[in-house]
C-alpha cells in the first residue's frame, strides 16, 4: 500500500519527503520494524517511541509518523501529526482495509461486568447462527478459534490484525471489552463502533487515572465519540449512567432494575443454581446468580434487541447461557459447603458478590471470604476492600493475589489498615494463597459458603515479573478430592 493512502485520514501538520512510496507494514514497536515499514512513534506512559526513531530507520523503516521530527536524522520520510497515538490506529485501520466497517462492532465499558456482557453477547449470537468475534479479558475468539490474551483491550497493532482476521473468517458481529486505559491511550482509534454499553462506575485504576473524575471522563469519551448511527445503552441505576449519554450523538437507551427504562427487569427469586427474573414483563429463568448478574443480563438483552433481534428469541437463548469462567463460578464440596470463585477485585465488585451470596443464604449459613489485592496497582482501594469484605463476612482471610513487584506481606498490611479491632478478631492473615484457601475449607461447615475472590479465571500468580501457574478452581477441586477419601 502506498504511504499516501495510509495517511489519508490523518491530521497531518507537516510532510518531509516523498509520500509516493510503497509501505510493507505498520508498526509502533521499533523491535518489530522491517524493511519498508511505516513506524509510528507513540508517546506511552513509560516509553516514548520518539526515542526509537533512529533504531526504526536502521531497521529499514521507509517512513516515520511522529509528533516531533528529529533534526539530526535523514534518509526517511517524515509525517508530523498532532497525536501519533490516534494516527497509529487510523493508519492500521487503513492498512487492514478498515475491518471494523465490515463488522457490527459493539464495545462494553464500565468498572465491572464487561467480560460477562461481552462474552454472553458473543455466545448468544453464535447460538443464533452467526459467526462472531470476541475481544475480552479472559480470551479472544475468532468465531470458534480461541486466541490467548494478556490485556482487556489489545494494543492497536494486535487489535486491528484480529479484526481483519475476523472479517476474513466471515464474522458478522464482534463484541469487545473497552477498558478506560484503551480509551485514554487511543488504542481503539480507527475503529467504527455500532454500539456501546455502560455497566457501572466505581473506584478502580486510580494508580493510572489519579482521580475518579478522570476515570469517568475516560469512559464518557467512548460514548462521546459514538456516531449517530450507533446505539448507546447505559445502566440507569448507576449514578454515572446518564452522564455517559450527555454528549453522545448515538441513539440513547437505558436498562434498569429500579426505575423506568427502555429495558426493565425485576428479580423474582434467587438461589445458587440461578435467578428467576421478569424482563420487560416476560418471565425468564437464568443460570446466573445475584443482582449484579441481573444487570449484566439486562444489558445483554437490551443490546441484542437494539441490534434487531426478536425479544422472545433473545430470552430463550438467555435462559440457556452459562456463567463466564471465573465469574461467580460455583463449586460444591462433598461435605456440603459451597465454594464460589469470582474475579471481584474492586470494592464494589466484592460487595456485589457478597451481597448476592447473602441474598441466597438468607441467614442460613456462614460466609468465609478469601481475598487479596494486586501489587503495583491502586493502593488506596486496599483498606476499602478489606473493610467491605469484613463487613459482609463471618470469617475473613487476607492473602496474596498477584503481588507483582511488591512484597505480599506489605500489601496485606495495607489491607489490614482498613479493619477495626473487632474485624481483626475474625480475620486471619495467611500470605500463601494455597494455605489460605485450604484454611477456609477446614473452617467451612455444611451450608456455609466460601468466596475466593480477586483472580477468577486467572490461572497464574504474577510474582516479581514471573507468572507461576495458580488456579483457585484447581486448588479447590484438589482439596475436595482429598475430602472424599
Amino acid at each position: 500500500m502506498e504511504l499516501k493512502e495510509l495517511i489519508h485520514s490523518l491530521e497531518v501538520l507537516e510532510i518531509i519527503g516523498n509520500i509516493d512510496v510503497e509501505i510493507s507494514g505498520v508498526q509502533s514497536d521499533s523491535r518489530k520494524v522491517e524493511k519498508g515499514f511505516l513506524f509510528v512513534a507513540v508517546r506511552g506512559t513509560t516509553v516514548d517511541g520518539h526515542a526509537y526513531i533512529r533504531k526504526a530507520i536502521e531497521s529499514g523503516a521507509a517512513a516515520i509518523v511522529c509528533e516531533e521530527i528529529p533534526s539530526d536524522l535523514a534518509g526517511s520520510v517524515f509525517i508530523r501529526v498532532k497525536d501519533s497515538a490516534d494516527a497509529l490506529g487510523k493508519s492500521l485501520a487503513a492498512w487492514y482495509e478498515n475491518p471494523s466497517d465490515n463488522l457490527i462492532l459493539v464495545g462494553v465499558t464500565g468498572t465491572n461486568g464487561k467480560t460477562t456482557i461481552a462474552t454472553l453477547l458473543y455466545e448468544m449470537f453464535r447460538k443464533m447462527g452467526h459467526k462472531v468475534g470476541l475481544l475480552s479479558t479472559v480470551c479472544n475468539y475468532i468465531d470458534g478459534e480461541a486466541i490467548p490474551t494478556d490485556h482487556t483491550t489489545p494494543d492497536p497493532v494486535t487489535l486491528h490484525r484480529l479484526m481483519a482476521r475476523m472479517v476474513d473468517a466471515g464474522c458478522e458481529y464482534a463484541f469487545m471489552e473497552v477498558s478506560s486505559h484503551s480509551i485514554d491511550q487511543k488504542r481503539i482509534s480507527g475503529l467504527s463502533f455500532d454500539g456501546g454499553i455502560f455497566t457501572n462506575l466505581t473506584r478502580d485504576h486510580l494508580d493510572y487515572h489519579k482521580t475518579v473524575e478522570n476515570y469517568l471522563k475516560a469512559k464518557k469519551k467512548f460514548f462521546d465519540d459514538l456516531p449517530a448511527s450507533a446505539f448507546a445503552l447505559t445502566n440507569a441505576d448507576d449514578k454515572a449512567g446518564l452522564v455517559m449519554l450527555q454528549n453522545t450523538a448515538a441513539r440513547k437507551l437505558t436498562y434498569s432494575l429500579r426505575t423506568l427504562a427502555d429495558f426493565k427487569g425485576k428479580i423474582l427469586e434467587s438461589h445458587f443454581e440461578g435467578t428467576e427474573m421478569l424482563v420487560d414483563e416476560r418471565e425468564v429463568t437464568t443460570r446466573f446468580v445475584g443482582r449484579f448478574n441481573a444487570y449484566n443480563l439486562l444489558a445483554v438483552y437490551g443490546a441484542a434487541v437494539s441490534l434487531g433481534k426478536d425479544p422472545e428469541e433473545v430470552l430463550v437463548v438467555l435462559s440457556d447461557l452459562h456463567s463466564v469462567s471465573g465469574r461467580f463460578q460455583t463449586l460444591r464440596a462433598p461435605s456440603g459447603y459451597t465454594a464460589i470463585v469470582d474475579y471481584a477485585h474492586t470494592p464494589d465488585a466484592l460487595t456485589n458478590v457478597l451481597n448476592s451470596i447473602h441474598e441466597v443464604l438468607d441467614g442460613n449459613g456462614r460466609v468465609i471470604t478469601v481475598v487479596g489485592c494486586g501489587g503495583n496497582r491502586d493502593k488506596g482501594k486496599r483498606p476499602i476492600m478489606a473493610k467491605e469484605a469484613a463487613k459482609l463476612s463471618d470469617q475473613l482471610i487476607l492473602t496474596s493475589d498477584n503481588p507483582r513487584f511488591e512484597e505480599p506481606d506489605e500489601i496485606i498490611k495495607d489491607m489490614v489498615a482498613g479493619l477495626s479491632a473487632a474485624d481483626m478478631e475474625r480475620t486471619l492473615c495467611i500470605t500463601d494463597r494455597t494455605q489460605a484457601i485450604k484454611t477456609a475449607t477446614l473452617l467451612a461447615k455444611k451450608g456455609d459458603v466460601i468466596l475466593v475472590a480477586g483472580k477468577g479465571h486467572e490461572d497464574y500468580q504474577d510474582v516479581k515479573g514471573v507468572k507461576h501457574h495458580f488456579d483457585d478452581r484447581e486448588k479447590l477441586r484438589d482439596i475436595f478430592a482429598t475430602q472424599q477419601l
